[in-house]
């Protein structure tokens, strides 16, 4: 469901003429009222995130008050406003625009499939890729997948909501949405079939009103349109889905059924459509949430503080001071941020040693991190190089994107061949990986020519924006003072260049108000600097405790901490060397930014969708980039954004077109050449201060282009077959293809594929998932495509998720047996005093799958109940008058949900003169105020 323009666009058309022309896209938010896929989900998720949030407060008896509306605004509120620190709604707004942009995705990738879009009468199979979706989406949030779950479920969604603008749903009178779509034992009643004529010709062709067949009207047959972008054949008497790219509207009968846009001849059904579709996708989250918790659920969408301590540690017999190091500081990050917006949202731990790495440890619960770390024992290791590349490899696609990781090792990597996995990793999550050197390479373990020097460390942490720290195992302690700086949330880069070799030369860097804790690290040796504040003031290295601020040195690093005052302006650092140096300024800020590469494609429904893999060389860069402000996107104002060399001087502008709701639409018509990083600058509102941003992942463009979709999961025990295509304007000959998963599952692909220039050819590999798989298992696949010598390569990363056949889809039966109150009539002084007791009996039913949780929530009380393993199983909820309302949720094995909402009845009682008023205790009255405050805020996105 799009607002969609119906015209031909073609591949390799300029973006800068579509931007400007105000050309269609499809996954992009076109204004608060627009009813395309991105607005409704949009508001689904916002709405439904609100919901938790609310619940979770009350659960634990505290006030929901959000400032306003904003994405920013709301993250804030739900983490709660009274912990010390700023909060970033960095990865919340990234969450969106993953599950967003799988809408552009269907639409391009998957354009030819009528299931996906409920088109050609489809219906069980597009309901049966819901359910499927669905399982996925439940599966993946158990195992803690998010990302994967979040793109299952933007596919789910688009699917879900093109029912309600492909189908007759809306034409046949239904105006609440069809329950039976995400209840697949539930059966499709009333299905046109195949012989069924469906529609009359509407005598203009194109679109007119009713053109359903009174049989169809009277016997409230389901349909939907067909569509044909190839070729124009259709049954005969079927509907059409219409529109220009519809080849079959022009076969009798002509026209065509579609409400993705609004018309003259369709506006009621079109906005009855939204409706119904936005209340769909509003159903099947309050489905997911259940399956998953509110907790959960939050975390699958990106409520969570920004910060992730991420370490990936060397395990043999030369780390023992790295590991006490380790644990040290692990401990001292637990402990100081404990309660503070900078407390960890979550903990990551890969050990590596030789020959075995891992396992992954990913934990929210500090006291498991340290009881993990504390662990940790150095051991063998007689050779130097190790398996340090493999366990990165685990933590980049076990982490969140945009995670810190920081590794420490004192060994060359012996597994150096993964290098370009690990540089494709590192930019499809952005994530930013420092090393802490404590060795040179050569040290008493060497038995054998080791396969990669610390210069590969080097290069990997330059790509990510991280450090490469070599220092001393004695002075390790003073060096990891930077895990403590860059564990926060709310990072953000200001400024970062590299020069390899170095020279004499002045970076000038914008700092605004809202930046707190600037720090600024320089990485290199025989170096000097000075660093100039707007007012002309000046520290050079050389000044431990100068006026600016304090300078720590330890091996290659400088470390520079900001004073508290006098920083908003124009800075100024004046660096001097002949040997390769990097420098980064840093601060914690709400005020970010989050991008992606994305390209037009065109068919039915054109728009564009993100890349995966390095940009085309020759061809304008274009980036879809969302800005988040302190009080949400109106409180920044935009100025430019620029593709900036990082190791050259190179800056390139791009052309805006702001699209609504803090996004922006970026053409680049010239690429700078080598890598490079995204820069924004422009000014805060609140406080009328320039500010200046900047990425820290480098990126780069390729002539070589690899494509692949994923359009199903995984069954353990199977083969999975997934094909792909090479692209080049190259060299032609053969293209080297190395293909790699995380999990070590067996994979065949070919060695190469022959590609001529300006051709393509496809490729095809096979993946087994084994039999004993865990559903919700997700697999990283990494394909990469290289060009004959070596001379250029391109990539394409891509997830997979083991999914076991689900065969029980009843969700389990939750029946209320009695309920007794004493005098909850009683006023609000006296409601703490009273208790009412709700029984309810839950059962999964003979054949089901068994009940594995029940827990209670809109309610503050106490819930128990009989054995989980019984057919039926006994709940009692014991509640004060104060918290009468509760709902039970209980969830079979399968991931299916049942619940029991119960409310008290309201009493009514009659005051000394006037009219019977409602006697409501006064935490209710509270939370009725706070809730309608809230719904007003947030109507307009409904």
């Amino acid at each position: 469901m799009q607002t969609k323009l119906m015209m031909s666009l073609r591949l390799g058309v300029s973006f800068l003429v579509l931007v400007l022309s105000g050309g269609a896209w499809g996954f992009l938010p076109t204004g608060e009222k627009a009813s395309s896929h991105v607005s409704m989900t949009q508001s689904a998720l916002l709405q439904k995130v609100k919901d938790v949030c609310q619940a979770i407060a009350q659960s634990k008896q505290r006030f929901f008050i959000s400032t306003g509306d904003s994405a920013e605004e709301l993250v804030q509120a739900c983490l709660g406003p009274t912990a010390t620190g700023e909060v970033s709604a960095a990865k919340f707004k990234s969450a969106l625009n993953e599950i967003n942009e799988q809408h552009s995705l269907v639409d391009r990738d998957l354009v030819g499939s009528p299931a996906h879009h409920f088109s050609s009468e489809k219906f069980a199979k597009g309901r049966r890729l819901i359910t499927d979706g669905v399982a996925s989406v439940k599966a993946n949030i158990g195992m803690l997948n998010f990302k994967a779950a979040r793109e299952a479920l933007g596919r789910v969604l688009h699917t879900l909501q093109d029912f309600y603008s492909h189908s007759n749903w809306v034409d046949l009178g239904n105006t609440k949405p069809y329950a039976n779509l995400i209840r697949p034992d539930l059966p499709l009643e009333n299905l046109a079939d195949i012989n069924t004529p469906t529609c009359k010709d509407c005598v203009n062709g194109g679109f007119c009103p009713n053109p359903f067949l009174s049989k169809i009207r009277n016997e409230k047959k389901l349909t939907s349109g067909y569509i044909g972008t190839s070729s124009s054949a259709k049954p005969k008497g079927k509907c059409s889905h219409g529109g220009p790219s519809d080849l079959t509207s022009s076969v009798d009968p002509r026209g065509g059924i579609s409400k993705d846009e609004l018309r003259p001849d369709n506006e009621k059904l079109h906005k009855d459509a939204v409706t119904a579709a936005t209340s769909a996708t509003l159903q099947l989250l309050e489905d997911i949430r259940g399956s998953a918790g509110d907790e959960e659920y939050l975390r699958f969408m990106g409520i969570a503080r920004s910060s992730v301590v991420a370490f990936v540690i060397d395990t043999t017999g030369s780390m023992s001071q790295d590991i006490i190091e380790a644990k040290r500081v692990v401990n001292d990050i637990i402990d100081s941020k404990k309660g503070t917006q900078d407390e960890p949202s979550e903990y990551i731990l890969v050990p590596f040693n030789d020959p075995e790495f891992g396992p992954l440890i990913r934990t929210t619960d500090p006291k498991v991190m340290k009881e993990e770390i504390a662990k940790l024992t150095a051991s063998g290791g007689d050779d130097i190089p190790e398996m340090c590349l493999s366990g990165l490899q685990m933590a980049l696609t076990g982490a969140p994107e945009s995670s810190n990781i920081y590794v420490f090792t004192d060994a060359v990597a012996k597994d150096v061949f993964l290098k370009d996995t690990i540089t494709a990793l590192i930019r499809s999550t952005k994530s930013s990986v420092s090393f802490f050197m404590t060795g040179d390479g050569a040290g008493a373990r060497r038995r054998k020519r080791s396969v990669g020097t610390f210069d590969t460390y080097k290069e990997l942490a330059l790509a990510s924006g991280g450090q490469a720290i070599g220092v001393s195992k004695a002075n390790l302690p003073q060096a990891t003072d930077i895990i403590a700086d860059t564990s926060t949330s709310a990072l953000v880069t200001v400024l970062q260049r590299a020069r390899n070799p170095g020279r004499a030369e002045t970076f000038s860097f914008q700092m605004d108000d809202s930046l707190t804790n600037i720090t600024i690290y320089i990485t290199g040796n025989a170096l000097t600097f000075s660093l100039k504040n707007p007012a002309g003031v000046t520290q050079t290295q050389g000044e431990a405790n100068g006026k600016l601020g304090t300078v720590q040195t330890v091996g290659n690093l400088y470390r520079i901490r900001l004073a508290s005052s006098n920083q908003t302006g124009l800075w100024e650092i004046s660096m001097s060397s002949n040997q390769p140096y990097t420098l980064k300024v840093t601060g914690q800020s709400t005020i970010a930014f989050i991008y992606d590469f994305v390209e037009l494609f065109g068919g039915p429904h054109p728009g564009y969708a993100p890349i995966t893999g390095r940009p085309q060389s020759g061809f304008p860069a274009t980036l879809l980039l969302s800005v988040l402000g302190r009080k949400g996107p109106d409180s920044v104002k935009v100025s430019n954004v620029a593709l900036v060399t990082v190791s050259g001087a190179d800056v390139v502008g791009g052309i805006l077109e702001d699209v609504g709701s803090g996004n922006f639409l970026v053409t680049v018509t010239m690429v700078p050449a080598g890598e490079f990083v995204v820069q924004l600058n422009g000014t805060d509102v609140v406080s009328s201060t320039l500010f200046q941003r900047q990425s820290t992942t480098q990126m780069s463009v390729s002539k070589v282009t690899i494509q692949a979709v994923v359009d199903r999961t995984m069954e353990p025990g199977k083969d999975f077959t997934l094909p792909f295509t090479v692209m080049t304007d190259a060299t032609e000959g053969n293209y080297k293809i190395n293909a790699r998963n995380d999990k070590g599952f067996p994979l065949k692909a070919p060695e190469s594929i022959m590609v001529t220039t300006g051709g393509n050819a496809t490729g095809t590999l096979t993946i087994t998932a084994p039999a004993n798989t865990e559903s919700g298992t997700d697999v990283t696949l990494t394909i990469e495509a290289v060009a004959p010598g070596s001379t250029d390569s391109n990539y394409a990363v891509l997830r997979l998720s083991v999914i076991t056949k689900v065969t029980d889809f009843t969700p389990p039966q939750c029946e209320v047996v009695s309920v007794s109150a004493v005098d909850c009539s009683n006023t609000t002084v006296n409601c703490s005093t009273s208790f009412w007791q709700l029984s309810a009996n839950l059962t999964d039913g003979v054949n089901g799958t068994g009940i594995s949780s029940l827990i209670s929530r809109q309610g503050v009380g106490s819930l128990t109940h009989t054995d989980l393993k019984q057919l039926v199983v006994e709940a009692n909820f014991n509640a004060s008058c104060c918290s009468q309302t509760v709902e039970l949720v209980v969830l079979d094995k399968a991931l299916n949900v049942g619940t029991c909402l119960y409310s008290l009845p309201v009493q009514p009682t009659v005051p000394s003169s006037g009219s019977p008023t409602l006697a409501l205790n006064l935490p209710l009255q509270m939370c009725l105020l706070v809730s309608a405050l809230y719904a007003t805020s947030f109507k307009d996105l409904i």
